[in-house]
């Protein structure tokens, strides 16, 4: 089996947690933002709440990069872009490939943040022959037939995968053959791949299921809540003229 492309992101090399490289992405969001609008500088407070983390979290990730900041002045937002984008491997062109052009694989060809992130979709790839040079996003889509060939002649090392479930091993398997490392999954199962390829899923009808647990726990949370502010039912409220009537009156 093809052991993949050699170069490896430097996050490895350094000793960067896998949590700080998680969060890098929104950092460097957060931080795109700002340099669109001309902002020169950032506090890490404004920084953390724009990722949506804390400040000590940020400060933290940060010291992994080398980035310190200036007090009073805070962190220069153009260099922190160039060396978070360094550090994700954002600073060269990553060809990519998208296997399964049904309605969701038409989508994220369709997607443009993959070009002003660092990523080019190199080729479209679909098992139907009918798909075959049919345009998508511009692109003619081609037959899973010509896929080790597609991945050789481009250089890719990134697959993505929006197959049905039960095509998506057999897909992940020959990405893998042909020298791709990296793989991400949008097929709702779970990819067996060998040690020194990396696969991140994405199933969003998990997300959905997790936002529900909590709607429902939510809702749980509010009846209790009523059931705990209504007044006891089994005691009525007796006045005299003077204020309550005991339950029981002195001899």
């Amino acid at each position: 089996m093809a052991t993949g492309r050699t170069h490896r992101p430097a996050t490895r090399s350094r000793g960067i947690p896998e949590a700080t490289v998680a969060r890098l992405p929104l950092y460097l969001r957060a931080l795109t933002a700002l340099s669109e609008r001309s902002v020169p500088t950032v506090s890490s407070e404004e920084l953390a709440a724009a990722a949506g983390v804390n400040s000590a979290k940020l400060r933290k990730d940060f010291s992994y990069l080398g980035s310190y900041g200036t007090r009073g002045v805070g962190y220069d937002v153009e260099y922190l872009v160039y060396q978070i984008s360094r550090e994700l491997g954002l600073t060269q062109d990553w060809p990519v490939v998208i296997v399964g052009i049904g309605n969701l694989g038409a989508a994220l060809a369709n997607y443009g943040g993959f070009a002003s992130r660092g990523f080019r979709v190199a080729a479209l790839i679909d098992a139907d022959p009918a798909m075959a040079g049919k345009p998508v996003a511009g692109m003619p889509v081609q037959h899973t037939d010509d896929l080790e060939k597609i991945i050789e002649d481009n250089g890719v090392s990134i697959g993505v995968i929006a197959t049905p479930a039960g095509a998506a091993q057999q897909v992940c398997e020959r990405l893998v053959a042909a020298g791709v490392t990296s793989i991400l999954n949008f097929a709702p199962t779970v990819l067996q791949v060998p040690d020194g390829v990396d696969v991140r899923k994405v199933d969003l009808s998990i997300e959905l299921q997790i936002l529900a647990f909590h709607e429902q726990r939510k809702a749980g949370e509010d009846a209790a809540a009523e059931a705990a502010a209504a007044p006891a039912a089994t005691k009525q409220d007796r006045k005299g003229p003077d204020g309550d009537v005991p339950a029981v009156m002195p001899a």
